[in-house]
């Protein structure tokens, strides 16, 4: 058994958003990328499916151009190979699941480009 926690050891950045890797088991990896507002990601692929759940705050998630405005609790699913960028609307807490395929590093490059 593996535990962690989204709520507990919150960091943020000033100038870009915060990742970590809370958890990793034999399918995925449970990121938490926290935002101040106003911060953004770049736009981004990978090339695996991934989940993503606001878990706190509101999330601007581009998709090709289409804007979703995500809510605390609301879930995004992503195909691979889809390009999508996010703006934090006010402080947010999201909830990344990744494939143990894909790398976390390769978050942490998108933000810090």
């Amino acid at each position: 058994m593996k535990t962690s926690s989204l709520t507990k050891s919150i960091e943020y950045n000033e100038d870009k958003p915060f990742v970590n890797v809370l958890l990793e088991t034999e399918n995925t990896k449970e990121i938490r990328i926290t935002f101040r507002k106003g911060q953004k990601m770049k736009n981004h692929q990978t090339p695996f499916p991934i989940i993503v759940e606001i878990f706190e705050g509101e999330i601007d998630f581009d998709v090709r151009g289409e804007t979703c405005h995500l809510q605390k609790g609301d879930l995004v699913a992503l195909e691979g190979n889809v390009r999508h960028n996010l703006k934090a609307k006010a402080d947010s807490i999201v909830r990344l699941t990744l494939s143990t395929k894909d790398k976390a590093k390769r978050v942490k490059d998108v933000v810090d480009e």
